[in-house]
């Protein structure tokens, strides 16, 4: 497909102005109290309209529309993914089973130090299939319970959750949108994901370990907390993970793409929640146990879905012009795939993961499959290096305002970078044959 190379010319310029604009407005959200899928929207129309303009001038308006479509296509099977997933979330939520677990981890009576650990155990195998912000607003409200009169616990402790629901989404495609996106675009398939567990691992572990000496091994005060379920909440939970696995046998065994698998799992939802409903007014008529599955598409979280649309299309769009091949040549050709690959991981501390994700997967350079996993590696766990480098970490200084904060998390950087390093370490050790292995074509 013929393509033109604007990065010279004025419309590029302007494109490139117009994404920075917007993503300095993404940054300081938190000071503007504008959403972030505002301005990206607005930042991806302008550049779409400006390549739309170039390409017309050149007499290719059929190349600009096959272009466009192709990234349609990708953040269609992202969307519909992220609907169902994010649906099941939500209606788990509402039935009470995070309340429940919570719940369960607050009675068990353990010493600081205990609960320092298993919730950062469990933040980090939960979000292998939760996403890293669910899992650390669910294991944050139980260090918050007990925490109460221990400011030092509570933020040590929220350091450790933060690169533990980072580092947990790296192994597994449903971990983080980077690695859903990997794995859609069949660069890695289903199972290859598995060989970053250690690595994973290791980018928590060493830091946890540090932080673990500051942390007291004495009793909290008596803290009591019960939940109860409402009706149906084991059968949603053993839906969601039907439908996981429907979408992998759709994605490994039909080569169809897993979104579809993932929409016959909310089927599962929908018929389940019809006859549940019927059941609860016939027995108990209380509107508060009816499970309305439509109603939990209220709940969805439309500015980082929407934010997606904007990101994905902005950075496509500055594919269309020619920069990404322009960077790929100044990091992978000039630099090498592993110092770009890990440059790019540092990087998602201040720039979200998801646009850099989908520059790299848009560049597609020519790399092993021990490097794509590299950058999905470094790329879900980078951010953990701020605050501010990912959904988890912002979302838990709004949850603990004033204890946990950019500062007392930078205070602990040294120790995440650590870990960091000893991740890609461990990945270069353990997965060399990897890395003469070439990438399957995609």
């Amino acid at each position: 497909m013929e393509s033109l190379d604007l990065t010279g010319s004025v419309i590029g310029i302007a494109s490139i102005l117009i994404f920075i604009g917007a993503y300095a407005l993404v940054i300081t959200e938190e000071a503007t109290h504008m959403r972030k899928s505002k301005p990206v929207m607005l930042a991806a129309g302008l550049i779409w309209m400006l390549i739309g303009i170039a390409y017309m001038r050149a007499g290719l308006t059929g190349v600009a529309h096959e272009k466009a479509i192709g990234i349609v296509e990708e953040y269609g099977e992202l969307f519909l993914f992220l609907l169902v997933a994010i649906t099941y979330v939500n209606t788990m939520e509402e039935r009470r089973v995070f309340d429940v677990l919570r719940a369960k981890l607050v009675s068990l009576g353990l010493t600081y130090r205990k609960l320092f650990w298993i919730t950062g155990v469990i933040a980090f195998f939960l979000s292998g299939v939760l996403d890293n912000l669910t899992t650390a607003l669910v294991m944050g409200a139980v260090v918050m319970a007990v925490g109460k009169g221990h400011p030092k616990f509570v933020s040590t402790s929220f350091v450790s959750l933060v690169v533990a629901a980072n580092a947990g989404g790296a192994f597994t495609p449903f971990g983080d949108i980077t690695t859903l996106m990997v794995w859609q675009k069949g660069v890695i398939e289903f199972f290859e994901f598995f060989d970053l567990l250690i690595p994973s691992l290791l980018n928590w572990l060493v830091p946890a370990l540090i932080m673990s000496f500051v942390i007291p091994n004495e009793m909290p005060a008596d803290v009591h907390g019960t939940a109860h379920p409402k009706p149906g909440a084991g059968m949603v939970v053993f839906l969601f993970f039907a439908t996981i696995v429907t979408a992998i046998c759709f994605k490994n065994f039909l080569a169809l793409p897993p979104a579809l698998g993932m929409m016959l799992g909310l089927g599962y939802m929908q018929i389940y929640s019809y006859f549940l409903t019927r059941k609860i007014t016939k027995r108990r008529p209380h509107e508060e146990l009816v499970l309305d599955a439509f109603k939990q598409f209220e709940q969805l979280e439309w500015d980082t879905l929407l934010f997606f649309f904007g990101i994905i299309f902005a950075v496509g769009g500055l594919g269309v012009l020619g920069y990404l091949d322009m960077l790929s040549g100044l990091l992978y050709q000039g630099l090498g795939p592993t110092a770009a690959n890990t440059i790019l991981g540092a990087m998602s501390s201040i720039i979200d993961n998801i646009p850099l994700m989908f520059a790299v997967l848009t560049m597609d350079p020519d790399m092993t499959h021990g490097q794509w996993l590299l950058i999905t590696l470094t790329c879900g766990v980078g951010g953990s290096l701020l605050s501010i480098g990912s959904a988890a970490g912002v979302a838990l200084m709004g949850q603990a305002r004033g204890i946990y904060t950019f500062t007392t998390h930078l205070k602990w950087t040294w120790a995440i970078a650590l870990g960091y390093a000893v991740a890609i370490g461990a990945h270069l050790l353990l997965n060399a044959d990897l890395f003469s292995v070439a990438a399957r074509a995609h």
